[in-house]
């Protein structure tokens, strides 16, 4: 059960980021994204790590190798999961962001990939890029912005 936030009232840190099910699948869909960019960027990151002879052989990177590339993937993967679970499980403000900021790192990360597996890389872009909308998208109405009632009347009296 989830607590109850007053009408206005903006909800803490630690409390969930909804008590209704208005974007509930929005945010469980980008949550289900969350799981899926992880678990590819973990079998990503290991093969990379065991030398794996998927990757394009003589690839240049910008900075480091495919090595180390395989770890920062492992590592993202791990910080995805852990977000996915934060969207899924927990439904709080600071999951989301957290989710927001992993994929934005993630996309960069993939950018930088895009040498050893070029498709492979700009799925996963393609796919971060969906989750941010739907992490982003969600707000519970009348938290971000007031309802009618609680304008001001236009300069001509009541409308």
């Amino acid at each position: 059960m989830t607590a109850a936030v007053p009408h206005g009232a903006t909800p803490s840190a630690g409390t969930p980021a909804t008590d209704d099910h208005v974007g509930s699948g929005l945010l469980t869909f980008a949550g289900v994204l969350l799981v899926l960019v992880g678990a590819l960027n973990a079998l990503d990151g290991i093969s990379a790590i065991a030398g794996s002879h998927v990757f394009i052989g003589d690839a240049h990177f910008v900075f480091g190798d495919l090595l180390a590339w395989g770890w920062v993937m492992l590592a993202l993967a791990v910080a995805q999961l852990g977000a996915a679970y934060g969207v899924l499980a927990l439904r709080t403000q600071w999951a989301r962001w957290a989710g927001v900021v992993v994929l934005v790192l993630n996309a960069f990360a993939q950018m930088s990939f895009v040498p050893s597996y070029p498709v492979w890389s700009l799925t996963i872009i393609a796919i971060d890029v969906v989750a941010i909308y739907a992490l982003t998208a969600y707000a519970t109405p009348g938290r971000w912005a007031p309802e009618r009632s609680e304008q001001p009347p236009g300069p001509g009296g009541d409308t």
